[in-house]
């Protein structure tokens, strides 16, 4: 499956294309994360708060190509987009495994994925590289066998989605 997770509504999905699922978190109704763990004991797999989030969680574990849609502020994704990401734990299981030299949960059921990560706004070089450095420490835990990060102003998110999004449907 390919999936499109932004934290914004595109315009480019009021076009057609049946093969992308499209998720606009500025829609959503996702709380934040509580870290009670409930997705480890009580419900393994599932999150105990019960909003949008974990019809979401699913898609991107199920995902072989994403594409994520963020407003990059502090060198890290905005809150929305960050909310989901912390929401993502369900995904992964209380075991440790080595993966690479380092320790990392073991993933329940999650595809390699292929990723692109597209950070707008006004972003200084310092974010721009904080940024990059941590997508590289989320890829080994979002499975991630291959990604990129670009960066583009606000006004130019629409045509790089679609640029993205010309290369899937190649």
């Amino acid at each position: 499956m390919n999936l499109i997770v932004s934290d914004r509504n595109l315009a480019v999905f009021q076009e057609n294309h049946p093969s992308i699922k499209f998720v606009d978190l500025s829609i959503l109704n996702i709380a934040n994360c509580v870290g009670c763990f409930g997705c480890w004991t009580k419900t393994p797999g599932k999150c105990v708060i019960r909003d949008d989030a974990v019809k979401v969680y699913p898609l991107i574990a199920a995902s072989e190509q994403i594409l994520y849609v963020s407003k990059i502020k502090y060198g890290g994704y905005d809150t929305i987009m960050k909310t989901m990401l912390e929401r993502n734990i369900p995904v992964q299981q209380a075991f440790i495994r080595l993966f690479q030299g380092e320790t990392h949960h073991v993933q329940r059921n999650v595809a390699a994925k292929k990723a692109v990560i597209i950070g707008y706004g006004d972003i200084s070089a310092e974010e721009q590289k904080i940024f990059c450095r941590l997508v590289e420490r989320n890829a080994k835990n979002m499975s991630f066998e291959s990604y990129s990060v670009k960066f583009v102003s606000e006004n130019e998110v629409e045509d790089a989605v679609r640029n993205e999004v010309a290369i899937w449907e190649k």
